[in-house]
């Protein structure tokens, strides 16, 4: 007999619970009319941002690409005639995003970023993939004042091993017993 009154509070409970949502005032959003806006760290849409200087941050070190745990960034990468290295093309491939945020935390130049845009769904697939035209913005992002290649300094101002505190190419022929 008490596990049928048990069985009865647990079937009427729920039903109490619904009946005080009934008389409430919905929290709807009509959504094309009125947008909502998201938490400051949303994570949505990609973006390619540019150093305080205007060039391109992304060095296409590839690093986004691995680790995207659905391959959907892809690169390839290119040399200027200054040694700075930049991504010939980068494809995004937004049907298969999942807005991990695992390409920017693992992005070293601060290329790659999230915005808040969640607008960006579309029934053409192929309209979803994003070239590099289509990423890049003209400023600097979250950080607009980061440079990589002033914190870094490799391969920029001078020639690698001419620096105060670096040593040139060690012949590995020369280390052996």
């Amino acid at each position: 007999m008490r596990n049928f009154w048990r069985d009865i509070k647990g079937t009427l409970q729920p039903f109490w619970i619904t009946l005080g949502y009934l008389f409430k005032k919905p929290v709807t959003i009509q959504y094309p009319e009125e947008k909502r806006t998201p938490p400051p760290r949303y994570r949505a849409r990609l973006v390619l941002t540019r150093d305080p200087n205007g060039g391109e941050r992304c060095v296409a070190c590839q690093l986004c690409s691995a680790a995207c745990p659905v391959d959907c960034i892809s690169m390839q990468a290119a040399e200027d005639e200054d040694g700075r290295r930049y991504a010939a093309w980068f494809r995004i491939n937004f049907s298969r995003c999942i807005f991990c945020g695992l390409c920017t935390e693992a992005c070293p130049t601060l290329a790659i970023q999230t915005t808040a845009d969640y607008e960006i769904c579309n029934r053409e697939v192929l309209n979803l993939v994003y070239e590099k035209q289509d990423l890049l913005i003209e400023s600097g992002g979250k950080d607009t004042e980061y440079n990589f290649y002033k914190h870094s300094g490799i391969g920029v101002a001078q020639v690698r091993g001419e620096g105060e505190e670096e040593h040139g190419p060690v012949d590995p022929k020369s280390l052996m017993p």
